[in-house]
């Protein structure tokens, strides 16, 4: 059995206790409050709630583009990549992504995966290298539901989905989809498809609000993408005044897939506390799609990030969870628990 000592954020509300996790198995078994000398801050390891890791075989290449030349299909700079890329490669480019989310304290990441069932097979053949989860929206026909975890929808307007959302209800499967992300007009249209996961939503309205609010819909926002691609700023506190709220990097064409940063500029930008944003981190994507981690508590998956509350960076701050949101980086990390 493994034991961690230090300040740990404990359970949905991440309140810090001083204390000791033991975990055996892969499960946490014991949450247990007691003093001790160790500055570690203990958290859950995070979830990045939307990536896009097939973006991996061109990083950087769609910077100063449009959304429409960056990443929409069929015929954006992103697809033209994916299409042209050969198999090896595509998998290579995505092992080594995972490598950096890992080392950076991501857990799980739940991404949505170009090019059908070839593109989900790639992605499942990267991730079984390594010990992060990838949670896989596989694309295409709803065959693909065969070997992914869900079924992710580009947008309402791109084509018509209700084969394959009909087919992830039926498998018992999450569907996912963007919606909102250069202009209101497809949101309507993704809303009647009754999905269990938006993304993006940076124009929700008022009347999108309600929706989402009544029919409980998590919505995954993905601000410094959005900045990349100037389309806008996501109603954030709005959001979470209305439905659960999670956090993602998105395109790893256009951004690096680090938590760090992306909790940082959201806590720096938006009216949001550093708890609420580290919720969106951790225990909010998970909740998305049913996944047992994203907290420390009993019963819970063993995914835990050890932060080095006493490096030079974090040294003498005065709360670990501003400290962790908008100050902690790679270099405070001193283990990933998967």
């Amino acid at each position: 059995m493994e034991r961690f000592e230090g300040t740990i954020l404990r359970g949905e509300t991440l309140e810090p206790v001083r204390g000791r996790v033991l975990i055996d198995n892969g499960e946490i078994m014991a949450v247990e409050e007691e003093p001790n000398s160790s500055t570690d801050i203990i958290l859950p390891a995070f979830v990045n709630a939307h990536t896009h890791l097939g973006d991996s075989v061109a990083t950087e290449a769609a910077v100063g583009l449009s959304l429409t030349d960056a990443v929409a299909p069929p015929d954006s700079l992103k697809h033209r990549r994916l299409s042209a890329v050969d198999r090896e490669t595509l998998i290579e480019s995505i092992y080594r992504t995972l490598g950096f989310m890992q080392s950076t304290g991501t857990g799980t990441c739940l991404d949505f995966r170009e090019s059908g069932l070839s593109g989900a097979t790639a992605l499942r053949s990267a991730a079984s290298k390594r010990d992060l989860t990838a949670f896989i929206f596989g694309s295409g026909e709803d065959d693909v539901l065969d070997v992914a975890d869900g079924y992710g929808a580009s947008g309402a307007t791109d084509d018509d989905f209700s084969a394959q959302r009909t087919a992830a209800q039926m498998a018992d499967m999450p569907f996912g989809i963007h919606a909102g992300e250069p202009d209101a007009s497809d949101i309507h249209a993704a809303l009647a498809l009754d999905p269990d996961l938006l993304v993006h939503m940076v124009h929700a309205e008022a009347e999108h609000l309600t929706e989402v609010a009544d029919n409980s819909i998590p919505v995954v926002v993905c601000p410094r993408a959005n900045h990349v691609l100037d389309v806008g700023r996501p109603p954030i506190r709005e959001l979470l005044d209305h439905t659960t709220v999670a956090l993602g990097t998105d395109n790893v064409m256009l951004n690096s897939p680090s938590m760090f940063r992306e909790m940082a500029y959201t806590a720096k930008h938006f009216d949001v506390t550093a708890r609420e944003v580290l919720q969106m981190a951790t225990i909010a994507g998970a909740e998305a799609v049913g996944l047992n981690c994203g907290v420390i508590d009993v019963g819970r998956r063993a995914a835990l990030l050890i932060i080095d509350g006493d490096s030079n960076n974090l040294s003498r701050a005065v709360d670990p969870i501003r400290a962790v949101v908008r100050r902690a980086g790679p270099l405070d990390v001193t283990r990933v628990v998967l």
